[in-house]
């Protein structure tokens, strides 16, 4: 009998050391890097602020600043977990910004490729994603704009990447940089509401082909988690136990009920840079990943140090004065294991 004990404790244990090698972490993210533009003028975009004469002076030594202090941020996103596998990005120009983004001494041993989509927005930004060229295989991308019931609005619109992770798993990625509220609350709320139709189409179009879809939204949504725009719109669910098949579910609602932010405004922290998933990631239905945790970002180096913009992100411009900082946003990420 002891023998046959010592014999069922060694075979628990390899089972439990083969188990615990075989888990595997997909990290997900998303980080607006606040005007990510290069000095060189572009007719088509709106980008006369962002030029060495311009109103920042927005010389290449600016940029290159820029560029490392990017890089230095996401280097670290997830960097716990193995690093991330796709990071949705916005408020970036054009896509040679990306690639001198991630050519940078930072980025370039993580060897990640950049999925851009030139959107027709006024202010010249688009969305796109960076991705880990080991674990991630672009299948196709697809674009939605955004339209509201005013013709002459133009936003950002809504990139869909679909691909494979680790050869195993189909995901479709789609990020998003939602209207803001300039004009007031009251009367820019629609158009956050065409958005959040937007991609509430894009997902239902996606389940109905298949319900045990991975959807995975990622953006700054301009919206707090409990906005109209969300709850009757989009219509994730916030609770895990509330999750039915064909939902999807909003994990950073949690971090706004508990006073978490990634952007500060009067004094008040919100939840606009979110992420959003599937069912199937949630109660997967086979050997695939599952969502574990969501997190934002954020550490000492990325805050503002003195002056009134202590303990905000430490931007790279504040009040039309150059700082020299990062982004006004903090990285959001959740953390997948199969």
């Amino acid at each position: 009998m002891k023998k046959l004990l010592i014999f069922a404790a060694l075979v628990l244990l390899t089972v439990g050391m083969l188990w615990g090698q075989n888990k595997k972490n997909a990290v997900v993210g998303f980080y607006n890097l606040e005007n990510l533009f290069d000095t060189e003028n572009d007719p088509t975009k709106n980008d006369e602020q962002f030029l060495p004469e311009g109103d920042y002076q927005w010389t290449p030594e600016r940029y290159q600043k820029k560029l490392e202090n990017m890089s230095s941020v996401i280097c670290l996103i997830g960097k716990e977990y193995g690093g991330f596998v796709v990071l949705g990005v916005s408020e970036v120009e054009n896509k040679r910004v990306l690639d001198d983004l991630v050519a940078t001494d930072n980025l370039k041993p993580l060897n990640l490729g950049v999925c851009h989509h030139d959107s027709p927005d006024r202010r010249g930004v688009d969305v796109a994603f960076l991705y880990s060229k080991d674990r991630f295989q672009i299948i196709g991308t697809n674009y939605f704009p955004v339209k509201t019931e005013d013709p002459n609005f133009i936003t950002r619109d809504h990139f869909l990447m679909t691909g494979i992770v680790d050869g195993t798993d189909t995901v479709h990625f789609i990020v998003m940089h939602w209207p803001s509220k300039l004009g007031g609350e009251k009367r820019s709320m629609p158009k956050r509401a065409a958005a959040a139709q937007t991609a509430r189409h894009i997902a239902d179009s996606i389940l109905a082909t298949n319900i045990n879809a991975n959807i995975i939204f990622m953006g700054d949504f301009n919206d707090n988690p409990t906005a109209k725009s969300l709850k009757e719109y989009l219509k994730p669910k916030n609770k895990v136990k509330e999750v039915e098949k064909g939902d999807l579910f909003n994990p950073m609602w949690w971090m706004f009920q508990e006073g978490i932010g990634t952007y500060a405004y009067h004094d008040t922290w919100d939840v606009i840079d979110q992420i959003v998933i599937s069912s199937n990631l949630v109660n997967p239905v086979s050997n695939t990943y599952k969502f574990v945790s969501a997190k934002v970002f954020r550490k000492n180096f990325m805050l503002g140090q003195t002056g009134s913009y202590t303990g905000y992100p430490f931007r790279t411009y504040a009040a039309g004065s150059y700082q020299g900082g990062y982004s006004d946003h903090f990285p959001v990420y959740i953390i997948l294991e199969k």
